[in-house]
């Protein structure tokens, strides 16, 4: 008979890489399906995924810098639909036909690291996010218990605890969220739930009419989650902004004053720090002595313009902000840590989040587990499944540095600077307003309406020239710039600066550009 010690388990839980060798069996017939062994062909899998990795390499990482690349191949849905080759068939593509696909679906795709893609409140390529969003696509996790996700976790924890501090809280806590809508809406809930804590289990019959407060200027967002919470998008109030968009404290105590008078259940006041289209930065301190008053939730949607606290430069911007309840905030943009990636940040410490959204599912959130359950952060979300985002941010700031992350929201405010000044000297350019931010929003205005009074003609004619020019580049395919008509001002161009990648030589294309397309307008 042999001795115990022939049948020990190392101390720390390893297994002989022997023991972990299934052995060859013969295949058995089960429901008319063969079970044989895998049937994945991993060599051509590994030589696939080298091949288009190199391709994106080659195509999408070694061109991402290239001004004269073009931003984007414009092409008409239909025709688009017949170049790319969309439909599923019964049996499978070969792989060189695969890598074609590929190519086709990079060509033809809008090239947002080019350093003139200045469409979207974000831009550029950060290689180090790049490289940490490859090792989530491979890993392919799930972020809601340590047994799954140990390494996530526990970045994410560490990067929340980092971000709390520049907002100037001592502790809190916090998730990341599939956008900062999600954000948006994690709060709104989250003061409601504060307020009425009943309505998660009873629903909203019996519920008073609840009233929220946010900005004319702020993200529809707002609405959306109004409308999607049963809070209704009737009670969502409206503050009226002043001229460069920031709510006016004034008018927000008036229209709290008004609700109560009313009968309705004023519960949260949502302010904004980087409106979409002006950014603007709301009075926060101001608005927080009101919410204080009176006894109203104060969540800062700070999405765009969050990423100012990594400089000493610009925080100020924010001032007040540690006022706050909750907190949006937005590393891919500004910070370019890679689509999406978005935190909810919460002052609060007494697991309100987990209590407001936690459904105790027993099958993940078992409480007899070996390890310590305050890890499985999962029922803090409304997901179940859920993308590890705050990797991708964290190997940036590992790469770069706090020092780094500043340096790049200071350059980019400078770029914004220096654009501002080349607009103020050239002849057909006009400024809608000084910006505080990296928005700079202004009208071109061609040749043939410089002298032309402005009256109703003359703002009905400029209306179109912005449609027209954005027309123009995307065809050419030089730059991408987006315009919209706001609050009763025609059609007129938002340019964003973000990407470390653009140049003041950009800056300079982008007007040139705008004057060669529109000149003859």
């Amino acid at each position: 008979m042999s001795s115990d010690s022939d049948h020990q388990c190392p101390v720390d839980g390893s297994v002989d890489q022997q023991e972990m060798i299934p052995s060859k069996k013969n295949a058995v017939l089960v429901d008319g399906v063969v079970l044989n062994g895998p049937t994945t062909d991993a060599k051509a899998g590994e030589k696939f995924v080298e091949e288009a990795c190199r391709l994106i390499m080659e195509e999408v990482v070694l061109k991402a810098t290239d001004v004269n690349e073009k931003v984007c191949e414009w092409r008409p849905p239909e025709q688009l639909k017949q170049l790319l080759d969309l439909e599923m068939r019964d049996s499978g593509e070969p792989p060189h036909r695969l890598l074609e696909l590929c190519r086709d679906v990079i060509r033809y795709s809008v090239k947002t690291n080019h350093p003139r893609f200045f469409n979207q409140l974000y831009a550029g390529l950060d290689y180090y996010s790049l490289v940490a969003r490859f090792m989530t696509e491979a890993l392919n996790p799930s972020v809601y218990t340590y047994e799954v996700s140990p390494v996530f976790l526990l970045v994410e924890e560490a990067v929340l605890k980092k971000m709390i501090e520049f907002i100037g809280w001592k502790e809190g806590d916090g998730i990341f969220n599939p956008g900062g809508s999600v954000s948006n809406m994690y709060a709104m809930n989250l003061a409601r739930y504060k307020y009425c804590p009943d309505i998660k289990e009873k629903g909203l019959s019996g519920s008073p009419r609840l009233i929220l407060f946010t900005s004319a200027e702020c993200h529809y967002s707002m609405k959306k989650a109004a409308s999607f919470l049963g809070i209704g998008t009737e009670n969502v109030c409206f503050v009226e902004t002043d001229g460069r968009g920031k709510m006016i404290p004034e008018e927000l105590e008036k229209q709290v004053w008004q609700a109560r008078k009313e009968g309705a259940a004023p519960f949260l006041v949502c302010a904004t720090s980087g409106t979409t289209v002006l950014g603007a930065f709301d009075p926060l301190d101001e608005i927080a002595d009101i919410c204080e008053r009176h006894g109203l939730w104060l969540h800062v949607d700070a999405s765009w313009g969050g990423s100012a606290l990594m400089s000493r430069k610009h925080r100020k911007l924010l001032h007040g902000i540690h006022r706050a309840d909750s907190v949006a905030w937005n590393p891919h943009k500004m910070l370019m840590a890679g689509i999406q990636c978005c935190a909810l940040l919460v002052k609060d410490k007494s697991d309100l989040l987990k209590k407001c959204y936690c459904a105790k599912a027993s099958y993940l959130f078992q409480q007899d587990k070996f390890y310590d359950v305050s890890y499985d952060t999962g029922d803090k979300s409304i997901q179940c499944s859920r993308r590890p985002d705050a990797f991708k941010f964290w190997m940036t700031w590992k790469a770069l540095g706090t020092s780094g992350l500043e340096e790049r929201v200071n350059r980019a405010l400078a770029l914004s600077r220096y654009l501002v000044d080349e607009i103020k000297k050239r002849e057909g350019f006009k400024l809608l307003l000084e910006p505080e931010y990296a928005n700079i929003c202004f009208w071109y205005i061609p040749p043939s309406l410089r002298e032309m009074e402005e009256g109703p003609e003359f703002w009905a004619k400029l209306n179109l020239v912005a449609p027209a020019i954005k027309e123009r580049m995307m065809k050419k395919g030089s730059l991408m710039l987006g315009y919209q008509p706001h609050r009763g001002k025609v059609n007129f161009f938002r340019q964003v600066v973000i990407s470390p990648q653009v140049s003041r030589e950009d800056m300079d294309f982008l007007l040139d550009e705008i004057d060669l397309l529109g000149k003859d307008m």
